[in-house]
């Protein structure tokens, strides 16, 4: 199938920390739809971790504990969003943390699996490292700065997820000038492993944090 004509999911989670299966929760999220040129937030929600939110994570994305606390629940948000997710690529910059995220918390109140619901899965860190070796870095500010991208709203789960739809796309566009226009020739160019289906080879190693977000 190519590139251009996939439907994709781009998510953004903002959350109390660093550990999904610990003792850390969602306390946002953003879902942007690209279908070709069209490039739409279809979903965003604060959420309710049902924890306190750590004052380092506070300064960083300027969510407190009062922002949450009349917010959802992600069990009163999972269908709606899921809704957004099914049959899309998914799509997130440093994805292994997005989707594991997403993939405990939907754990907790869905009876299926969130990659169940997706037509594959696409980290941006990882192709950045692909097609854009000669940048320092490959952090989100990095790379939508090659693309001249304004972020707005950094750190925040619907500025981040539309800025990188937009990495998004000018990543399909250098990978189509690189001769990369299926989903087998992305396979190639990140040099993936076959595993339980082609379409979802493109997802992130361990490693691929390295760049951060």
């Amino acid at each position: 199938m190519e590139l251009h004509t996939l439907p994709y999911v781009v998510v953004d989670v903002e959350t109390t920390g660093g550990q999904p299966s610990g003792v850390d929760r969602v306390t946002e999220v953003a879902a942007v739809h690209v279908d070709g040129d069209r490039v739409e937030l279809a979903f965003h929600s604060l959420v309710n971790p049902l924890r306190p939110i750590p004052w380092l994570i506070t300064r960083l994305t300027g969510i407190d504990d009062a922002m949450v606390r009349e917010a959802p629940t992600f069990r009163d948000i999972a269908g709606e969003f899921a809704a957004q997710l099914v049959g899309r690529v998914f799509v997130a910059h440093n994805a292994r943390f997005d989707f594991g995220f997403l993939s405990a918390e939907f754990a907790r109140v869905a009876p299926v699996p969130l990659g169940d619901l997706l037509l594959g899965q696409v980290c941006t860190v990882r192709l950045s490292r692909r097609l854009l070796s000669f940048l320092p870095r490959r952090n989100l500010d990095a790379v939508a700065n090659h693309y001249g991208i304004t972020i707005e709203d950094r750190h925040r789960a619907s500025g981040d997820a539309l800025a990188t739809a937009q990495v998004l796309r000018g990543l399909l566009r250098d990978a189509s000038h690189r001769g990369v226009h299926t989903w087998e020739d992305l396979d190639v160019l990140l040099g993936a492993r076959t595993g339980r289906t082609k379409r979802q080879r493109a997802f992130p190693t361990s490693t691929d944090g390295a760049d951060g977000v």
